[in-house]
């Protein structure tokens, strides 16, 4: 009867000291992983306006002022709904973003007060807000919207 209690109490705090005491490599993979704006690279993404496509010193302005972008929040979207937050009637031409080795693309529109964007994945869709001052000032958003 002892047995059966001390081995579970010995095993629940082995899994308590392992999960608390992680290594940073780990801890940082899986905040990456399931973070809902994640920082874009500029070789592992092609970024368009309309039919232009945005090259060396633009490109990477872009990217710069986007991942400076604050998270403000996540909007919900109802089943079905989706094409309302891909093509919203009020906004301009999006900036899109593809990743070369993923199947995600994201939409990012420019509003005077905000940027939205909306992530796609396959037939998932996330939609989320972001505050970035020298995004929503810049001449790039200003030609999307």
């Amino acid at each position: 009867m002892t047995w059966a209690v001390v081995v579970p109490i010995i095993l629940v705090s082995l899994l308590k000291i392992v999960l608390t005491c992680m290594p940073t490599g780990t801890v940082n993979w899986l905040i990456r992983k399931f973070e809902t704006h994640s920082r874009l690279d500029e070789k592992e993404v092609t970024v368009t306006i309309g039919d232009n496509r945005l090259e060396d010193e633009e490109k990477l302005q872009f990217i710069n002022q986007f991942n400076e972008g604050i998270f403000i929040k996540k909007h919900y979207i109802h089943p079905g709904r989706e094409q309302l937050f891909l093509r919203p009637e009020i906004s301009g031409t999006p900036i899109v973003i593809e990743f070369l080795e993923k199947e995600d693309t994201l939409f990012v529109y420019s509003y005077k007060d905000r940027i939205d964007v909306v992530k796609q994945r396959g037939k998932k869709v996330i939609a989320y807000s972001l505050i970035s001052d020298s995004l929503q000032s810049s001449s790039l958003a200003i030609k999307a919207g």
